[in-house]
């Protein structure tokens, strides 16, 4: 099934309805080491080290934990045997030192409601309704109504009616405020007032920041089976570009299937 499924034209005066089921995740950003600075470190204090992995993450996170301990050259030789046993004795704080950039898109507001509420670790810069046009925005349809005729076509009345409203209520804000002289706050004033009226299903896109133990966090909580479905699947998916990118940090996590089909995510070592 693709991704965005485009209906065919009404009679609204507005665009097709864009309906999407499935989040996009973009790893943009990733961490490098300075190893001239860590080497001078080392010569400073007497000490010597070496590590088996080229990700930045995973070297700086092993660096803190050894720095805990005045371990560099000792103990535990390679990283993965390093940060698993941080991970077994849950010493979780050094895991936030890793950090990686996302960039996520096709999700509903309804679903960067509850990911806001991960505070700790993350940070976020979200697509603004105030400025950007929403006529043409796609809304995402869970996969319970979408898989019920009825249901379905009552979702679709409802998110129709919405757009419609959007449109003229933009349209009359935009005369009312004529005497405003600068375009784009003339915009942002009739948009800001207009998107009142669209739902939780509209499509957003955000910009997320976190480090290696918030995203445990949050992979271990939204991938469970009482989340709900939309953020597990973008859990699932973050998860599959994590153990990529960093399998020394994320590697015990694995992907369960319930007997319903759900897949769901689950991990031995809880709350690191």
């Amino acid at each position: 099934m693709s991704n965005q499924e485009i209906q065919t034209d009404d009679e609204s005066g507005h665009g097709a309805l864009k309906v999407v089921r499935r989040p996009r995740v973009y790893l943009i950003g990733r961490q490098v080491t300075d190893d001239a600075g860590i080497e001078r470190f080392l010569e400073d204090h007497g000490a010597s080290w070496s590590t088996d992995t080229e990700v930045g993450a995973e070297r700086l996170a092993e660096a803190g934990g050894r720095l805990c301990y005045m371990s560099f050259g000792k103990g535990r030789k390679t990283n993965r045997e390093f940060l698993a046993h941080l991970v077994e004795v849950g010493h979780g704080s050094v895991l936030e030192h890793a950090v990686w950039n996302f960039l996520v898109t096709d999700v509903s507001r309804s679903l960067t409601h509850e990911l806001i509420r991960h505070r700790a670790g993350f940070g976020y810069s979200q697509l603004s309704q105030r400025y950007v046009n929403e006529s043409d925005a796609p809304f995402i349809e869970p996969d319970c109504i979408a898989e019920d005729p009825e249901a379905d076509a009552i979702w679709r009345s409802a998110v129709e009616a919405a757009r419609s409203a959007y449109d003229r209520l933009v349209e009359r804000l935009e005369l009312r405020f004529t005497h405003v002289e600068n375009k784009t706050l003339r915009r942002k004033l009739a948009r800001q007032a207009a998107r009142s009226v669209l739902p939780n299903a509209t499509e957003t896109r955000i910009f997320v920041t976190a480090n290696a133990r918030a995203l445990r966090h949050f992979l271990e909580l939204r991938g469970s089976y009482e989340a709900d479905d939309e953020i597990r699947k973008l859990a699932l998916e973050m998860l599959g570009l994590l153990q990529k990118e960093s399998p020394n940090l994320f590697g015990d996590f694995r992907v369960d299937t319930k007997p319903d089909g759900t897949r769901v995510i689950a991990t031995a070592h809880h709350k690191v």
